[in-house]
């Protein structure tokens, strides 16, 4: 019995070229520092935790932060920025360590989303805060009976904290804008 086999066989697709670079076959995107998974983007978690901890930690040494909503806030703010940030730092840690970067679209999209949650109630309890102390300084001259200087410390920790994830955010977001 004859049988007829087939003589297609897979054939790989030519590289993409570029016309514009002299038909310069392109790659897969260079990791820029501050990606999740590179030295710069553990730079910046560790940025980030380090100054959501010290807002914490001076905002707690004052006896009467609880009074104020605000203060309150920029707590709970800090204290959830501290969490991400640690959590994150510590997955960068091991995609270094295994020398792998984050590519995977469902891990960036929770990374950005996750940054632009805490980026925005940081942000947001920083200016509460400062509003807060602009007040209590500057309207009310009250600053001899409360700690202004500790409340002016904690939001200016709180807006550097905000600063450190802004660039998480925006290279996360590029990151999964340019798949």
């Amino acid at each position: 019995m004859n049988v007829i086999h087939p003589s297609v066989h897979p054939v790989e697709a030519p590289p993409a070229t570029d016309a514009a670079n002299g038909a310069v076959p392109r790659g897969r995107m260079k990791d820029i520092q501050g990606m999740p998974g590179t030295a710069g983007g553990l730079a910046l978690r560790f940025s980030q935790f380090a100054f959501a901890v010290l807002a914490l930690c001076v905002m707690a040494t004052t006896s009467d932060f609880p009074s104020v909503t605000a203060f309150r806030f920029l707590v709970a703010a800090v204290i959830l920025q501290s969490l991400w940030s640690f959590i994150l730092g510590s997955l960068d840690v091991y995609a270094i360590l295994v020398k792998r970067r984050f590519r995977n679209p469902r891990v960036v999209s929770l990374f950005a989303i996750g940054d632009g949650i805490t980026s925005t109630l940081t942000f947001a309890a920083a200016c509460a805060s400062a509003g807060i102390t602009v007040l209590i300084g500057n309207d009310l001259n009250a600053c001899a009976k409360n700690h202004c200087a500790r409340f002016e410390t904690a939001t200016a920790m709180a807006f550097m904290s905000w600063f450190a994830v802004s660039p998480s955010f925006l290279l996360n977001f590029w990151t999964l804008a340019s798949k």
